[in-house]
C-alpha cells in the first residue's frame, strides 16, 4: 500500500509517498481504509525534530496521528465494531491507504470523513488546555491565535462550559471567531488595552495557541502566571506559565463525545482545504504558514 514516510529530520522535502507493507492490528486496535487524515502542527514539528528530546522515532516513520475511514480488520479483544463500519479516531501513520487506529468512535452519518478526520487532535488539545489552565463557568478566557484548528475547538468547547472567550486573530478572521461565539480582537501592540476595554472586570486565564512569543504579555494581562498556558510555546514554563502536551488523557471517551456534539450541531469544524495524499508536502507547508482558518486534511481515497 502507499503511505507518506520520512527517513530523516528536515523540511517538507524529506516526505515521500512510498510503498509499504500492510500491517495488522494488534490487541484492541483496528485497521481502516483511510478516507482522510488530519494535518496538525505536531506533524511538521515532529518532522523537523522538535520533539526529539522527549520522543523516540525509529526511521523510516509514517506521518499522521488521526484519521477516518472504513474498518478493514479488527484486532484481538475488540468489540462493538465490525468490518465495514465508518469510524474516526487516533492512530499511527494515518496518511496512508490503510492505517491502524488505537482509539476510535463511529462516524455519524451527518459528519463527513474530512471533518471527522480533523476532530481528534484539536478536541483533545483544547479540552486538555481548558482543564489545566484553571478556568470556570462564568469567567473570561483570552485565547491567542484563535482561528486555527485548536482555537476553533477551544472557542466552542469553552462556550459549552459557560466561559466567555476573547479570541485574537487578524481582522479578516473576526467574523469567523464571532461565529464560534467569541469576542474577537486583533493581536499585536496594544493587546492589553484592547482586552481591557472588552473585559473591564479582567481576564481570568489565557491560552496561547500560536506559540508567537506572547507568554509574558499574557501573564501581564491575567496577572497570574499559573493561569496562563501554552500548547505551542516550549518556553512557557520558564516564565512560570504552564505548557500542555499529550498524550491524550481519555481519548476513547473524548472522540465519542465529539461525535455526539458534531451530530447534534453543537460543534462545527471548517475544513479550509483538503489536499490529496501526494500533496502532503504542500499540506505541511500550509500548516506551517500559521494562516489556516479552521483545519487542513489530507484526503486519501
Amino acid at each position: 500500500m502507499k503511505a507518506i514516510e520520512f527517513n530523516e529530520y528536515g523540511g517538507p522535502d524529506v516526505l515521500h509517498l512510498v510503498e509499504v507493507k500492510l500491517t495488522h492490528p494488534g490487541p484492541k486496535e483496528i485497521r481502516i481504509k483511510v478516507h482522510a487524515a488530519g494535518v496538525n502542527p505536531s506533524d511538521w514539528k515532529r518532522r523537523e525534530g522538535q520533539y526529539r528530546a522527549f520522543e523516540d522515532i525509529q526511521f523510516p516513520t509514517g506521518l499522521g496521528v488521526e484519521g477516518s475511514g472504513i474498518v478493514t480488520e479488527v484486532g484481538p479483544g475488540v468489540a462493538g465494531v465490525a468490518i465495514g463500519d465508518a469510524v474516526f479516531g487516533f492512530g499511527n501513520a494515518t496518511m496512508a491507504e490503510e492505517a491502524i487506529l488505537t482509539h476510535w468512535a463511529r462516524k455519524p452519518d451527518a459528519v463527513s470523513f474530512e471533518i471527522a478526520a480533523g476532530l481528534p487532535v484539536i478536541s483533545d488539545t483544547a479540552t486538555r488546555a481548558l482543564d489545566q489552565v484553571g478556568i470556570k463557568k462564568g469567567q473570561t478566557l483570552l485565547v491567542s491565535g484563535a482561528a486555527g484548528g485548536v482555537g476553533t475547538a477551544m472557542l466552542q468547547l469553552a462556550g459549552l462550559r459557560g466561559i466567555t472567550v476573547i479570541g485574537t486573530a487578524s481582522a479578516g478572521k473576526h467574523d469567523y471567531l464571532a461565529g464560534l461565539g467569541a469576542i474577537p480582537t486583533t493581536y499585536g501592540d496594544g493587546l492589553a488595552e484592547r482586552v481591557g476595554l472588552l473585559a473591564p472586570s479582567g481576564v481570568d486565564a489565557a491560552i496561547d495557541v500560536a506559540g508567537s512569543g506572547i507568554i509574558p504579555e499574557l501573564i501581564g494581562i491575567v496577572g497570574d502566571a499559573s493561569h496562563v498556558l501554552s500548547v505551542a510555546d516550549f518556553s512557557a514554563e520558564q516564565y512560570g506559565a504552564k505548557f500542555s502536551h499529550g498524550p491524550p488523557v481519555d481519548p476513547a471517551r473524548l472522540i465519542v463525545t465529539m461525535a455526539q456534539l458534531c451530530a447534534s450541531g453543537a460543534f462545527t469544524l471548517r475544513i479550509e482545504k483538503a489536499f490529496s495524499v501526494d500533496q502532503a508536502r504542500q499540506a505541511q507547508e500550509a500548516s506551517q504558514s500559521g494562516s489556516v482558518t479552521g483545519k487542513l486534511v489530507v484526503r486519501v481515497d
